[in-house]
């Protein structure tokens, strides 16, 4: 069953890019933007990953973080964020038990890795869904719904 709006985040835990272990507890306080994306380092993903990088400071200005979440390895993970030099998180979800727990579908008939942004307020709570293969409009929407949470 997908997440809603209106529904608490599913509790998960990862190993970031870093190598260290990610509970999402840990976060809840702050506001979030969970992002799902198919696959580092290709055109649209680094699009994507870079736009987030480059509005960083902004969003952390809002007081919240960005969660970039794919099913690359950690070490696919250490390339791209060193390679853009992110600063956000990412996370390695390889067995996809993330995607499943959001209930992120796929695209492109179903061949690829759905593109779905979540923007969550300081209690854990979903405020908004994003569900776009265009990357770009991911940083914009997130922002717009974080100037009214």
């Amino acid at each position: 069953m997908a997440v809603v709006v209106g529904d608490k985040i599913p509790f998960f835990t990862s190993i970031d890019s870093k190598g260290n272990h990610f509970e999402i507890k840990d976060y809840i306080g702050q506001p979030l933007v969970i992002y799902f994306y198919p696959k580092d380092d290709t055109p649209g993903c680094t699009a994507q990953a870079c736009t987030f990088r480059d509005q960083y400071e902004v969003f952390k200005d809002f007081g919240a973080e960005i969660i970039g979440i794919s099913s690359d390895s950690i070490l696919s993970h250490q390339k791209f964020v060193s390679k853009y030099n992110l600063p956000f998180i990412l996370l390695s979800d390889f067995d996809k038990k993330i995607r499943n727990a959001f209930g992120v579908s796929r695209d492109y008939l179903g061949l690829i890795d759905g593109r779905t942004t979540y923007i969550v307020d300081a209690n854990g709570i979903v405020r908004y869904i994003f569900d776009s293969t265009s990357s770009r409009k991911h940083i914009e929407v997130a922002l717009s719904i974080l100037k009214k949470i």
